[in-house]
């Protein structure tokens, strides 16, 4: 299994690009810029800067989206950094929550993903795509990466087995959920007349080595309150979390899980999410603990079947140096030694 590091472009190109060097020297397998224009630099842009400065770490959009890019427009962007990461590169892409709704837009429909992928992968394979009154395709296409689709509910969970190369697993860590999400994905692939063994599974998870769980566990908050106001009640559920968030929090822009001012979004969430409802979240999906305790996570996630998973670090506006320096131990040293 391989593992990963999350870096928001939150930063100028070049100062993402030397993480990306950082995360590489420490033995990080991948990095995952995620795509949201009004927060961030563009994916993009940004890692084509990684695919310069770095030699083979794995590099992928975590997520981008067929709303905000037309589907040709994101076919051009992806052969572009493939051809500056031969052979690196995986697309990642998903609704589109964080970039459609600061803009007015609605998130895709399963109609629209199947629809909008299955063009922009014509493209890169070289065919003709119409185009409604027109017929084009797309000059040099190249050599086209994987497709992973990220989900979190049952049908897109089907729909990322059905028609994507894998699946990015937004519900975290539990063992409950993970088994739940790979079977979806398995039904999706037998749809289709293939094999879970052909996919890839990618886990996301937030993650942080901590000797102090409870307190650290309470910036999780917003994150928890964020998966109860996007339908992820059901999971938290199973973890012995009930709780009902109302569907827009005034005063945290944009939103709970990108809230700029995230102490505020700490103690705005602490009125539907207790102390003991977080350390649940904490202990059950999230990379939360002591360095011997995240060493068995990361087994128990390899052995339900996850080919790679990709740390997150609490915040959208910095990156996770911290994060990388913490966990770059336990990537190299005792878990890796396990493998």
């Amino acid at each position: 299994m391989r593992v990963g590091v999350r870096l928001p472009p939150c930063a100028p190109v070049g100062e993402v690009a030397a993480a990306a060097v950082t995360a590489e020297r420490l033995g990080f397998d991948e990095v995952w810029v995620p795509d949201s224009q009004l927060l961030w630099r563009d994916p993009f842009v940004t890692l084509a800067a990684v695919a310069q400065a770095t030699t083979g770490i794995g590099l992928g959009t975590a997520v981008t989206n067929v709303v905000t890019r037309h589907p040709a427009v994101l076919a051009s962007a992806v052969r572009t950094v493939g051809e500056l990461a031969e052979g690196r590169f995986v697309l990642g892409v998903g609704v589109g929550n964080s970039s459609v709704e600061p803009v007015g837009l609605r998130p895709s429909t399963q109609a629209e993903l199947r629809e909008r992928l299955a063009v922009v992968r014509a493209l890169l394979a070289g065919e003709d795509v119409d185009f409604g009154p027109v017929t084009s395709s797309l000059r040099d296409p190249g050599t086209a990466p994987p497709v992973l689709m990220a989900a979190s509910g049952p049908r897109n969970l089907r729909l990322a087995g059905e028609i994507a190369d894998g699946a990015i697993l937004l519900s975290g860590i539990s063992p409950v959920t993970l088994a739940s999400s790979r079977e979806r994905v398995a039904e999706g692939a037998l749809a289709a007349g293939r094999q879970l063994a052909d996919l890839q599974l990618v886990v996301s998870t937030f993650a942080h080595i901590t000797d102090d769980l409870e307190k650290d566990a309470r910036q999780l908050k917003p994150i928890c309150a964020g998966i109860a106001q996007k339908g992820g009640g059901p999971a938290l559920a199973l973890a012995g979390i009930s709780v009902q968030v109302p569907e827009r929090v005034e005063g945290l822009y944009p939103d709970l899980v990108h809230a700029e001012d995230w102490e505020l979004a700490v103690e705005r969430c602490g009125e539907w999410i207790s102390d003991a409802d977080v350390l649940r979240f904490a202990q059950q999906f999230c990379l939360f603990g002591t360095a011997e305790q995240v060493r068995a996570r990361l087994a128990e996630v390899e052995q339900a079947g996850a080919t790679s998973v990709f740390l997150q670090h609490v915040g959208s506006y910095s990156l996770p140096y911290e994060l990388m320096d913490s966990f770059a131990g336990v990537i190299t040293s005792g878990w890796a030694t396990e493998r």
